[in-house]
């Protein structure tokens, strides 16, 4: 018996429900980055040159005006308190990673508890452990440690201390899991090429756990930019960041254009910031 080929409508049913499958997986996630991050967006752009009464560039010439400074400082803070976390955070990373033995999910779950707590309550708690007449002023000022207005609390170092132990935990766990998929062998390999311990960390182990600094840094630094619970808590007029201003004159002020404006322009700053640091780290040659 001669076999009877398939119809073509057979054949391309298939074939047409392969080529939608993607789309079809891919429809859901796109639907929400449009309603939650595309169309917001857009609304806060429209908001921002919606003057009042005025041109439509108004809120973001009062921006750079009268808030210019905060935004200095702002970024000022964030670059500080990434640093730090990254200085105690690499370290940290390598003793779990490599160090720690047994110890190890212990000391992950310790890095990951604060993470438990909301974000405000831990905020709370450092502004007790600051307080003028706490254990840590007392001692500091035992030690004349003291910055000149011989208190923490309303000073940048509350500031730094606040958003660097905050963000920590972001700056460890992608380090971690860089060092953690480290093949071994590479370092031994290093170590038999009459490499010591100092040039195999920093021709090998470094290099490859460059994806976990720029997640870590990335994960840190762009928070902290736009945080203002930390500047509210422990710091004072003088250390107001951005993200204060914008919640003032979004929710107590009511200057919608201004805000959206500042939004805006602290959004553009972010993301120019983060293209120019991943073209410099190079993040092709990084994955």
């Amino acid at each position: 018996m001669t076999a009877v080929p398939p119809r073509p409508s057979a054949i391309s049913a298939p074939n047409s429900r392969r080529r939608l499958a993607p789309w079809i997986l891919v429809a859901p996630g796109a639907l929400w980055l449009v309603l939650f991050c595309v169309v917001p967006v857009i609304a806060l752009l429209h908001r921002s040159v919606a003057g009042a009464g005025g041109a439509w560039w108004d809120g973001y010439e009062r921006a750079f005006a009268q808030y210019g400074g905060h935004l200095a400082r702002s970024f000022g803070y964030a670059s500080v308190a990434t640093l730090l976390a990254l200085a105690m955070g690499y370290p940290l990373a390598y003793v779990i990673a490599f160090r720690s033995g047994r110890l190890k999910n212990f000391l992950l779950g310790l890095v990951a508890l604060p993470l438990l707590v909301t974000f405000l309550v831990r905020t709370f708690a450092w502004k007790t452990i600051f307080n003028d007449h706490g254990v840590v002023v007392a001692m500091l000022g035992a030690l004349h440690l003291l910055p000149p207005e011989h208190r923490l609390l309303d000073t940048v170092w509350a500031v730094l201390g606040g958003l660097t132990y905050n963000f920590l935990p972001f700056m460890v766990l992608p380090i971690y899991v860089s060092l953690e998929k480290i093949d071994r062998r590479l370092v031994e390999a290093a170590q038999d090429l009459y490499s010591n311990s100092r040039r195999a960390f920093l021709r090998v182990v470094l290099p490859l756990s460059l994806p976990g600094v720029l997640a870590g840094t990335l994960l840190t630094f762009i928070p902290a930019a736009g945080d203002f619970i930390n500047a509210e808590l422990l710091g004072g007029p003088n250390q107001q960041m951005i993200g204060s201003v914008v919640q003032t004159r979004f929710l107590v002020v009511r200057d919608y254009p201004l805000a959206a404006a500042l939004s805006v322009v602290l959004m553009v700053i972010l993301f120019a910031l983060v293209v120019a640091y991943t073209r410099f780290l190079g993040t092709e040659d990084l994955l």
